[in-house]
């Protein structure tokens, strides 16, 4: 059986529009404010990295999982840590899901459309 590689994922999720909040949620995101126990829940579930990206009150988060990812795991994990499920609360007062979240959800994963890497070469490469 085929080992799955590492994989990119890119999702999306929108700030509440009140500047005080989006404020505070990117000093929530400064090095060194994400609480450890946070932090290393993301690196115990196979990611093996994260970025998030800000314009506006859109979210952008660009995550490489390793080939031991699973996002239903992560997910169980999360609900049962104390921890995680505080600051997922606290998240949340800043958060809002996109028009077309379900219920319940919040990042919601983005369709790769384009990829340079697909392209044929052009004459002169």
């Amino acid at each position: 059986m085929k080992e799955r590689s590492s994989m990119w994922h890119c999702l999306l999720l929108d700030l509440k529009d009140d500047a005080a909040l989006i404020e505070e949620y990117r000093r929530w995101h400064r090095p060194g404010a994400v609480p450890s126990a946070v932090v290393a829940s993301i690196r115990a579930s196979g990611i093996e990295q994260m970025e998030i990206y800000q314009r506006g009150d859109r979210l952008v988060m660009m995550m490489k999982t390793g080939p031991g990812f699973d996002p239903a795991a992560k997910a169980a994990a999360d609900a049962a840590d104390p921890e995680i499920v505080a600051w997922e609360t606290l998240m949340s007062r800043m958060q809002q899901p996109l028009p077309d979240a379900a219920p319940g959800d919040k990042w919601l994963p983005a369709e790769r459309i384009f990829a340079l890497s697909d392209q044929p070469a052009v004459a002169g490469e």
